[in-house]
């Protein structure tokens, strides 16, 4: 079920985005969050209302596509899911829904979201040692060593707040499975941008924005935002962009420890929505066949993202930030009273980690554009 959203949820969404991109206290971040969800939850009862008035039979044929799991857990939602008992979604809801949220952001699909699907660990590596040419029976020269790291945890929990008319056995299963996977999919992915991209590791990821040098100040570790870079980002010709994106990919060619990697075709440019216009200008051409081309040397990935900070873009290589989501999704009945009249309020609730290799995995750089 598509999410028609208002554009006064889009202003709320916004003033939760700014708060987290410019670091803003835990309490006030989390106020702000909790206006977005109630702005959503709202907006999704009345939905729910509209759609409380239709016909919908039980008989849905959508309904048979269902797994005999899934339709069993919508069909008994509200039995089987009492006030203070979490019961794990169906693995096959979990899935769609995994999908649909880095579907639903180009910013998600290319930091490399993973699902380790029930799992709360993962293991991190790096690759040491070469391999050398020489005879098979001959002294071993080089050793390729894959050296695992301790698991890190995925231990940082995402709430999202989900409603259910009371009547919902008029619905049919796969009505419902749609309606919830629809709101838990907004909801995380809103805030899984966010905090992959600008997030302080006070109690959610260390975004791509943000140094890796924790400070430790009352109990909690924060990370601070990046200075930016001092080249200055103008796209003012063709000339001037090339000699500026070199900069950017040199930058990336090498890790922290000194080595270096190979980043053509992996460098993400994330740019604020409304910048990214201004940026698309400048190299946007006309070819010898009457056909607008848009396109940026060293194949640039350019990403548009809400939650980027205007004026300002976040570079990073793809594949060299840790993105995941993990333990499932857990569902249940919210324990403090709600007062609705006709839907049930539930939450449901995952954990994440975010992380970059190193220190010039991602850098900040200024947009000094020309209008």
């Amino acid at each position: 079920m598509p999410m028609k959203l208002s554009n006064k949820f889009n202003e709320i969404r916004q003033n939760f985005l700014n708060a987290v991109s410019n670091g803003a206290p835990q309490e006030e971040q989390a106020k702000l969050y909790n206006e977005m969800i109630e702005s959503m939850t709202n907006e999704m009862m009345e939905q729910a209302r509209q759609a409380a008035h239709e016909e919908v039979s039980a008989m849905n044929p959508y309904d048979a596509k269902l797994t005999a799991e899934a339709r069993e857990f919508f069909n008994d939602i509200d039995k089987t899911a009492p006030a203070g008992v979490e019961k794990l979604f169906p693995q096959e809801t979990i899935d769609r829904i995994f999908e649909d949220v880095v579907n639903s952001r180009q910013l998600l699909q290319h930091i490399g979201l993973r699902n380790a699907g029930i799992r709360l660990k993962f293991l991190t590596s790096n690759q040491t040692g070469q391999a050398l040419w020489g005879k098979i029976n001959g002294a071993i020269q080089g050793q390729l060593k894959q050296a695992f790291n301790e698991e890190e945890a995925i231990q940082n929990k995402l709430t999202a707040f989900v409603v259910i008319p009371k009547d919902s056995e008029k619905f049919g299963p796969a009505w419902l499975q749609s309606f919830v996977s629809a709101q838990i999919t907004e909801a995380f992915a809103v805030a899984l941008e966010a905090a992959f991209l600008n997030g302080d590791g006070d109690d959610k990821p260390i975004g791509l924005s943000r140094t890796l040098t924790g400070t430790a100040s009352g109990g909690k570790t924060t990370y601070a935002e990046k200075t930016a870079e001092t080249t200055k980002l103008t796209f003012a010709d063709s000339a001037t962009v090339v000699k500026e994106l070199t900069t950017v990919h040199k930058y990336h060619s090498v890790k922290s420890d000194g080595k270096s990697v190979a980043v053509e075709g992996k460098v993400v440019m994330v740019v604020n929505t409304a910048d990214a216009w201004d940026v698309k200008k400048q190299y946007t051409s006309q070819n010898a066949q009457g056909t607008y081309v848009t396109a940026m040397p060293y194949n640039l990935i350019l990403v548009e993202s809400v939650a980027q900070t205007a004026g300002k873009v976040t570079t990073f290589v793809k594949g060299r930030y840790d993105a995941f989501v993990g333990g499932g999704i857990e569902f249940g009945r919210f324990t403090e009273t709600y007062a609705l009249e006709d839907l049930n309020l539930y939450t449901a609730k995952q954990f994440a980690y975010g992380k970059a290799h190193d220190e010039k995995t991602a850098a900040v750089w200024e947009l000094k554009i020309k209008q």
